[in-house]
């Protein structure tokens, strides 16, 4: 049983020229590695999205809309920001 599929696919010729870069500095062996790679960040970053989602984002706001005295206006969250901001530069 074969574990992989052939595919063809079109590239916009910038990302064309980009694959091949990759492979002509040696950065890969091939066209499909460089795209293999590729697609694993893509995975992982989707994966590390929806963690922060379902981690951080969702219980927030059950957290605020249980008790919406804990929001911030607009006006706060700019403050906030603008503090932020300063103590790092």
């Amino acid at each position: 049983m074969r574990t992989t599929q052939q595919m063809s696919i079109t590239l916009p010729n910038e990302m064309a020229e980009f694959v091949r870069e990759k492979v002509a500095r040696g950065d890969y062996a091939s066209d499909s590695e460089v795209l293999r790679d590729a697609l694993r960040v893509l995975r992982e970053r989707d994966r590390a999205i929806e963690a922060w989602l379902r981690e951080e984002v969702v219980p927030a706001a059950k957290a605020l809309r249980d008790n919406p005295e804990r929001g911030l206006s607009a006006d706060e969250v700019r403050a906030e920001l603008r503090k932020s901001r300063a103590r790092r530069g």
